[in-house]
Formats: structure tokens, C-alpha cells, sequence
């Protein structure tokens, strides 16, 4: 696969699995929220993160949504979305850690963090 398709696939998976975690899915139970957590306001606080926070982190990932998917039609900054992303997947996986999470619970973080260092390499 060429690097150029390579990229814009990964930044549609990644856009799209962004903005459906925030946008769609915020108030959902899923089987990766951290500790006991049945939200995602709940996970943050389960982790012990001010509420604002939540917003912060928030309007990072839906900001690099959108530029990521954006990015497919028009020129932007697409490294400096998935770099943006990249760096608050460590923070998640460090928050599962903190909360002494099973490593399951990481997955996702794990994998979003692989797909954005991908495409930071193959951008």
C-alpha cells in the first residue's frame, strides 16, 4: 500500500474513532473505562483528574478529529493532530496504571497510540 493511502486510511480510522468515543459514546459503558467508571467524566475522576480536565482533553481529541478527517479533503496540520493524540495516549495508558487497571482496559489506548506513531511516520 502506498504510504499517501496508508496515511489517509489511518487518519480516517483514527479521526472517526475519536470523534465516536467523544461525541457519540461519552455517556456509555464500555468494558475499557478505567476502574469502575461507567462514563467518561466518571473515568476521569476515577482517575483522580480535575474536572477540567474532561474538557481539556476533550477538546484536544474532538479538535484532532476533526483536523485528521478534515485534513483528507484540504491541508492541515495532520502531524501535529496525531502527535497531539499520541501524547494524551500515553497519558490514558499512564492513567491505567495509576488506577492499576488490567492491562485489557489499555488496549485501545495502546492501539491508538501505535496507529498515530504510524502515521507520523508514514505521513
Amino acid at each position: 500500500m502506498p504510504a499517501r493511502t496508508l496515511a489517509s486510511v489511518l487518519q480516517l480510522v483514527i479521526g472517526v474513532a475519536l470523534l465516536n468515543v467523544w461525541l457519540v459514546r461519552p455517556g456509555k459503558s464500555t468494558a475499557y473505562r478505567g476502574g469502575s467508571a461507567r462514563s467518561l467524566k466518571q473515568e476521569f475522576a476515577e482517575y483522580g483528574l480535575p474536572p477540567a480536565m474532561f474538557y481539556i482533553v476533550g477538546a484536544l481529541k474532538v479538535l484532532a478529529g476533526v483536523v485528521l478527517l478534515a485534513a483528507l479533503w484540504v491541508h492541515l496540520p495532520v502531524a501535529i493532530a496525531a502527535a497531539v493524540v499520541a501524547v494524551l495516549m500515553v497519558g490514558a495508558i499512564a492513567m491505567h496504571l495509576k488506577v492499576k487497571d488490567p492491562v485489557r482496559k489499555s488496549v485501545p489506548a495502546v492501539v491508538m497510540l501505535a496507529l498515530c506513531v504510524t502515521l507520523l511516520l508514514v505521513g
